[in-house]
């Protein structure tokens, strides 16, 4: 993620007289927006090179579900080929579209890992998540839902994931190990820890310098930094050259086990990715059009509705390709902060997808102790909205508080979620506040239940 994000502008370049009357900016609205070409096609690599961390990231992730890294891999590129060219072509907005972290850690850690679904029967719930998706999408039912779920539990899912996602990188790292005494510790500081530690510390520093692709950099030197290992130095070898190209790996296209994930059972995990990934959204666009005036003349975020209908079928598709949720992702921020106004944007960052289908052996070279400093820094900016949460008012505060510290401690999205809602509900009808329990509120909380009960 780059913190570009930070400085937002509605600010745009003046358009030139090479670009009005070109197809694309007919079709795109370039200079009525306020763009040119050029701002467009740089705002896309700006994106691209913000977001090219979750080419390698996703695999990684997925593959401690037991999907095979290649074929996590082509089917993260497809996802976000397909779907950000949709988001450019039809929903017109500068929006990148591409598996999302914290949804692909609910699917390995929560549902694979933690209920122990197969990852087959768990690509069945992203494909259901996404159908609920596309219908509440259609009729345009996101006011009602907005307003059923309270501001501070919203803030709090973000928060709460995001560090799961940073104890997920500290684990994979190895600088945080099991103990008996303590339940966790710090682990034994060998050269491995040691690089990890250098690569956590150089990927903070260029994000903080704003560095155009700070956690792909950070990526880069830590696997530099590994090369080593097990060759000039004690240790197993962590990285082993296997090529450079190779054909795409389609083994885990169509595996989804669509029929096998209507479970009873399972349709809290299909609530939670639905939850999850709707908020995601619906945050990200309002973020995006407010801090630079994407907006159409009502004052909603531009394309509103075929932007969400875009998510949705981008989370209906991931699961048959072979990967966790699809999403709009807010480093779509820094080629909005380049001057990217137009759907032009998507079909950019689109295209420097492709090649990478062909690049998994040269991709692969990437061990886990190089991608955990790329997660342990996502989880820091997705506690950003830890702020915006009222630590005064206990009855808001509780439930939020509940929902962040649970999901770390118990290696679970869905149980913080889960004891968060049913928190806020009974708080709420022991305070005297049950006006403020809107209906979704009271049915999250018993599908809250039902997944307790059926699943622990």
């Amino acid at each position: 993620m780059d913190t570009n994000n930070a400085s937002l502008s509605g600010e745009s370049l003046k358009p030139t007289s090479s670009t009005e009357g070109h197809w694309l900016d007919r079709y795109f609205g370039v200079s009525r927006r306020g763009s040119t070409l050029r701002t467009e096609v740089l705002a896309g690599m700006a994106t691209f090179l913000a977001s090219m961390y979750i080419i390698v990231v996703n695999p990684a992730i997925l593959s401690d579900a037991g999907i095979p890294f290649s074929a996590a891999l082509s089917a993260t590129v497809l996802i976000s080929f397909m779907s950000s060219l949709a988001m450019g072509l039809y929903a017109r907005n500068p929006i990148l579209v591409a598996p999302g972290m914290g949804m692909n850690a609910l699917f390995t850690y929560t549902l694979v890992q933690g209920a122990g679904l197969s990852w087959e029967v768990a690509l069945g719930c992203v494909f259901w998540s996404g159908v609920m998706f596309a219908i509440l999408a259609m009729f345009n039912v996101r006011k009602a839902i907005i307003e059923a779920i309270p501001p501070s539990l919203r803030y709090a899912i973000t928060c709460g994931i995001g560090l799961f996602i940073t104890f997920i990188g500290l684990k994979n790292a190895g600088f945080i190990v099991g103990s008996d005494a303590t339940l966790v510790t710090l682990g034994s500081f060998d050269p491995a820890l040691g690089i990890f530690f250098l690569g956590m510390m150089a990927t903070a520093i260029l994000v903080i310098l704003r560095f155009n692709g700070a956690l792909i950099l950070g990526i880069a030197l830590t696997t530099l930094l590994a090369t080593p290992m097990g060759r000039l130095w004690g240790g197993e070898v962590m990285v082993e050259w296997s090529g450079l190209a190779a054909w795409p790996d389609f083994s885990a296209v169509m595996q989804v086990d669509i029929w096998g994930a209507l479970k009873v059972a399972y349709l809290p995990f299909i609530f939670v990715m639905l939850f999850t990934n709707f908020f995601d959204a619906l945050s990200c666009f309002m973020a995006l059009s407010e801090s630079a005036d994407l907006k159409d003349k009502d004052g909603n975020p531009r394309n509103l509705k075929r932007s969400m209908t875009v998510d949705a079928f981008a989370s209906m598709i991931a699961a048959p390709l072979g990967t966790s949720a699809a999403q709009t992702i807010i480093e779509s921020g820094a080629g909005v902060a380049q001057g990217g106004r137009t759907g032009l944007v998507a079909v950019v960052i689109a295209l420097l997808f492709l090649p990478f289908l062909f690049l998994s052996p040269l991709l692969s070279l990437v061990p886990s102790i190089a991608t955990a400093p790329a997660l342990v820094l996502v989880g820091l900016f997705m506690l950003s909205p830890i702020g915006k949460i009222d630590w005064n008012r206990y009855d808001e505060a509780f439930p939020a508080f509940l929902a962040i510290i649970l999901m770390p401690l118990t290696y679970s999205i869905t149980l913080g979620i889960a004891f968060g809602f049913l928190s806020f509900v009974l708080i709420k009808v022991f305070t005297g506040r049950m006006q403020a329990i809107r209906p979704a509120m009271w049915i999250s909380a018993a599908l809250s239940v039902v997944m307790l009960a059926t699943t622990h």
